[in-house]
């Protein structure tokens, strides 16, 4: 079976392709940036085919899918940081929206016929009102992000194409991961680079930090991508599925963990008022029961595992 991933080189497309290597039944493709950093995967070249392709560059994108003619295609690439979307809601949209257009169309008229993964995100539900906690697939979608706006049009368009042209699309909401590898911009990990660089001595002993009273649903991206094949290979075609833990924490406990786990006792903690959103979404922590009745998928590894695992990344990097 031959699988394409687009955005392969990042955070989670590169645990993608190390799970399905595992398998030893697939022969994996990706799809990355000329910028794309190559860092995540350059212990897997050997093993994997890479295509540089602009997904907003359809004749680009064409080109990919007709040489591959993938099995299955896991849409894994956008534009993903929530606070560059509102710097850059224009670009956010054309990357996660354009990018998506130009995969579906491609298929489309290649006329094959994989199952396609489109990773969407649980930003796509936004206000959620506390009589609607846990949040269920069915819930409305208010999304307080242009990025959330972006996932919202990848998850219709997806729908369309399955109701208009039968392309066997399955969507996913996965709410919050992390893990290794994850970007220094996202909390988790940026609390983790935060504390590496006080232990090495780099920095004052200060964590800045936003919004701490947020509450997330976390997941380790090394389960996050084992549910991805699952539901490639059980979901059911033209449906969506939230993928989460069903726990919420406080950002603030993230980092009350991270700074237990630290070797320096003496850090402080101050409010970066630039870390702080326009509008910010305070609860997010999802139900994943119906994923679970078609997969019997559950998490593996322990939210303090996923973050002993970051810290000590981010110490071998600083």
């Amino acid at each position: 079976m031959k699988v394409l991933i687009t955005g392969a080189t990042g955070f989670v497309g590169s645990w993608l392709v190390e799970y399905l290597l595992s398998l030893k039944t697939v022969k994996v493709f990706g799809i990355k940036q000329r910028r794309s950093s190559m860092e995540n995967v350059r212990h897997l070249t050997e093993e994997v085919e890479f295509f540089e392709c602009d997904l907003r560059d359809a004749t680009s994108v064409l080109e990919v899918i007709e040489r591959v003619k993938p099995n299955y295609i896991f849409h894994l690439a956008a534009q993903s940081f929530v606070p560059t979307s509102w710097n850059a809601p224009r670009g956010t949209i054309d990357t996660n929206v354009m990018g998506t257009i130009n995969l579906l169309e491609a298929v489309r008229k290649i006329k094959i016929t994989p199952v396609i993964h489109i990773a969407g995100s649980s930003e796509e539900y936004g206000f959620v009102k506390k009589d609607e906690l846990p949040i269920k697939e069915d819930n409305p979608l208010r999304p307080l992000s242009p990025y959330g706006v972006s996932k919202v049009a990848q998850n219709m368009l997806g729908y369309q194409y399955y109701r208009s042209y039968g392309l066997k699309i399955i969507r996913t909401r996965a709410f919050n991961h992390t893990g290794p590898r994850r970007p220094p911009y996202f909390v988790c990990s940026n609390f983790a680079y935060q504390v590496a660089k006080i232990e090495k001595g780099n920095s004052s002993p200060v964590i800045r930090v936003g919004n701490l009273e947020a509450i997330r649903d976390f997941t380790d991206v090394r389960d996050i991508v084992r549910a991805y094949w699952l539901v490639a290979n059980k979901g059911e075609v033209g449906e969506v599925y939230n993928i989460c833990s069903g726990e919420g924490r406080k950002v603030k406990d993230v980092l009350t963990t991270l700074l237990k786990l630290s070797k320096r006792k003496d850090i402080k903690v101050e409010l970066d008022k630039r870390r702080l959103r326009p509008s910010d979404v305070p609860i997010l922590v999802g139900d994943c029961s119906k994923f679970k009745r078609i997969t019997n998928w559950e998490r593996g590894i322990k939210f303090e595992t996923t973050l002993k695992d970051l810290l000590n990344y981010w110490r071998k990097r600083v």
